[in-house]
């Protein structure tokens, strides 16, 4: 009888198991990976869900990023799932190399600022691909707890803390009919560079902004501006900016190719360089 009763709890959980699907979303519409691991373009969140699922499953997808400034490189790698086209968790490691310019800045040659990022968005209204026929976007919450390795430093430059809490708010607008993607998003922050050289004790609100145009269904090229606050005492802190296109070459790999202009990194001017994304998500 023990085993009957086993045997009979065991059925609704196999039927739900084999409810959960993967896949089935059109290509393109789980974002790109942002350089902080969040669905979205490459420098800013979007409201997207992470992964192929629909509303009835769970997907998932993992980047690797390599950005060439003109005097530093950043690399990023991480992963993340999306539930059910609803709920997103993200975790990315950030590292920051200095290379020559680390023996400039007094810290050694290739020097290394690393972050880890952890990452959660919720959708909360709407739907980019279904609300074709409404003003409606679809509109996400996120939030990204980062933590830097160098918190003697970043102390010794400016900062407060080390690690700090980003919290943002993204709307997405899918115009099928113009293959058009427009987001805005609205970030609360209190981080240097990302969080790179820390965090100060003041916050302040930043916009966000991406457009991009499908010019086929594998094929979204577009642009990106990020504002960044400027509270760094030793250095500016410029706006960022890039043009990119991402290609879908399967429903399982897409490549992002791009040119970033970020202006002032820790005294040094006029950054700018080429960046790859590799995704890879089912």
């Amino acid at each position: 009888m023990a085993m009957v009763s086993a045997s009979l709890l065991m059925v609704p959980s196999l039927s739900h198991a084999q409810q959960i699907e993967t896949g089935g979303k059109l290509l393109l519409t789980r974002g790109i990976s942002t350089f902080e691991g969040s669905g979205g373009g490459g420098l800013t969140p979007w409201a997207l869900i992470t992964g192929n699922e629909t509303n009835r499953g769970i997907g998932g997808s993992a980047h690797y990023t390599h950005v060439m400034l003109s005097d530093y490189q950043l690399r990023t790698y991480g992963a993340a799932a999306g539930f059910y086209d609803r709920f997103e968790l993200s975790y990315t490691r950030q590292d920051f190399d200095t290379q020559d310019i680390g023996t400039a800045l007094g810290l050694g040659e290739g020097y290394t600022f690393s972050v880890d990022v952890v990452g959660a968005k919720v959708r909360l209204a709407g739907n980019a691909v279904l609300d074709q026929d409404t003003w409606m976007p679809q509109v996400a919450l996120g939030v990204q707890y980062k933590k830097s390795n160098r918190g003697d430093l970043v102390a010794a430059l400016g900062a407060t803390n080390d690690e700090g809490v980003d919290v943002y708010v993204s709307a997405t607008k899918l115009i099928l009919s113009q293959s058009l993607l427009v987001n805005a998003t609205l970030r609360y922050t209190k981080a240097h560079q990302t969080g790179i050289l820390g965090f100060g004790d003041k916050a302040s609100l930043q916009p966000e902004f991406s457009v991009g145009y499908l010019v086929t269904k594998r094929l979204l090229v577009g642009a990106e501006y990020r504002f960044k606050p400027n509270k760094l005492a030793f250095a500016k802190e410029d706006d960022w900016m890039d043009i990119f296109a991402a290609y879908a070459i399967n429903p399982y790999a897409t490549v992002t190719l791009a040119y970033g202009m970020v202006g002032d990194v820790a005294t040094i001017a006029n950054q700018k360089g080429l960046y790859a994304t590799v995704q890879l998500g089912f």
